[in-house]
């Protein structure tokens, strides 16, 4: 053959593939279909809306924060502010308690405080606004007492200070709970500040 026509066809080769039009690798995996934003929910608590009773807020877990959901208690009409507190707090724990609804699960959240816990008004020599929990503070966790102390201290049960006397079932000194910025972002490390109460 000649070699002038074995030197051509190098050349005639590349001409011909600069002029075509090369495969282009398109990507086709895109993933799998948008997830819902993490504690963000897409629809309203609707069993709270419809149960009547009085609007409140809880604190329940998500992620690594504390973060607030609505529900409601019932308190009958005309009931003493004293007890009234009381059936508030009793209710704000059932509601704390209870496991988070499908909704609220899907987003991430969940509760670390257990069910069969209820809570009193003061003794005779406690501060008017104290309340006892049939479970002493120092043996919560960390987290169950950051969501206590939080939703308490944040609700009608309490001086609304951000703060709430908390004690249990035995003699133990009386403690002033503070819900503060960090105990909401990080329940787990950092336990509510607390102070001793003098009783009168």
């Amino acid at each position: 053959m000649n070699p002038r026509r074995l030197l051509a066809l190098p050349l005639l080769a590349a001409l011909l593939t600069g002029c075509g039009i090369r495969a282009t690798e398109v990507p086709t995996d895109f993933g799998g279909a948008p997830s819902r934003v993490p504690c963000s929910l897409t629809e309203p608590n609707l069993t709270a809306q419809s149960s009547g009773g009085v609007p409140v807020q809880v604190f329940l877990l998500c992620g690594s924060s504390l973060v607030t959901v609505d529900r409601s208690v019932r308190v009958p009409d005309g009931t003493p502010d004293a007890k009234r507190r009381v059936m508030v707090a009793q209710g704000l724990l059932d509601q704390l308690a209870q496991s988070p609804s499908p909704s609220e699960k899907d987003a991430g959240y969940t509760t670390y405080v257990h069910g069969g816990m209820s809570v009193s008004g003061p003794r005779p020599r406690d501060p008017e606004d104290t309340l006892r929990l049939s479970t002493s503070p120092d043996q919560l966790t960390a987290y169950a007492l950051g969501q206590i102390v939080c939703t308490l201290s944040d609700s009608t049960a309490a001086e609304g200070d951000g703060s709430v006397i908390l004690g249990g079932p035995g003699h133990e000194p009386l403690r002033r709970y503070e819900c503060t910025d960090d105990v909401r972002a990080r329940p787990g490390t950092t336990e509510p500040p607390s102070s001793e109460v003098t009783a009168g």
